[in-house]
C-alpha cells in the first residue's frame, strides 16, 4: 500500500504537468479523512481526478461547481447523510451520475438496493476492489459476456 501511495504522488505530479488526460472526475463523499485520503491517492495513481466532500451538503456544492462522472458515497455522514444526498442528487440530475454506495458489509446490498445505487463497495475494502468497481461503473473494464457491472466483495474485517 505504501508503494501505491508513493506512486500516487508521482502520478499526480505527472498529471499536473499535463502529460496525459484524466480518465474521469470522481466525487468521494465520506467523513472518514483517512479513508478519503487512501481513495483519493489510489484513484489519482490510476489517472482519475477526484474531488472530496465531508458530508452530503458539501458534496452537492461540489457537484454544482463541476459534475463528476461517478460518486463514491458513504451513507453515514454528518450534516446531510448519504440517503438525503442521493435523493437530492437524483432530483437535480436524475440518474445521469452513477452512485457507488460505500458502507459496512452488513448493510451493503440492502442500502444499495433501497437507494437505487448502480454499485456498492463493502467496508473494509482494498484498492484492487476499489479499482474494479470504479472501472466497472465507468465502463472502462470489459465485463465478461457483456455482463452488467458488478459489486466488489468486502475483504474480511481485521480484528
Amino acid at each position: 500500500m505504501a508503494r501505491e501511495l508513493r506512486g500516487a504522488a508521482n502520478a499526480m505530479a505527472e498529471q499536473e504537468k499535463g502529460s496525459e488526460p484524466f480518465k474521469a472526475l470522481i466525487l468521494i463523499a465520506d467523513d472518514d479523512p483517512d479513508l478519503v485520503m487512501v481513495m483519493d491517492e489510489a484513484l489519482a495513481y490510476r489517472g482519475y481526478r477526484t474531488v472530496t466532500a465531508n458530508n452530503g451538503l458539501e458534496a452537492l456544492d461540489r457537484i454544482r461547481a463541476e459534475v463528476p462522472q461517478l460518486v463514491l458515497l458513504d451513507m453515514k455522514m454528518p450534516v446531510m447523510d448519504g440517503w438525503e444526498f442521493a435523493k437530492a442528487l437524483r432530483e437535480e440530475h436524475g440518474r445521469k451520475i452513477p452512485i457507488v454506495v460505500i458502507t459496512a458489509k452488513e448493510d451493503l446490498q440492502l442500502r444499495a438496493d433501497e437507494l437505487g445505487a448502480e454499485g456498492d463497495l463493502g467496508k473494509p475494502f482494498d484498492t484492487t476492489q476499489l479499482y474494479e468497481v470504479v472501472e466497472d461503473m465507468l465502463g472502462l473494464a470489459s465485463p465478461p459476456n457483456g455482463a452488467a457491472p458488478r459489486s466488489a466483495s468486502p475483504v474480511p474485517q481485521r480484528g
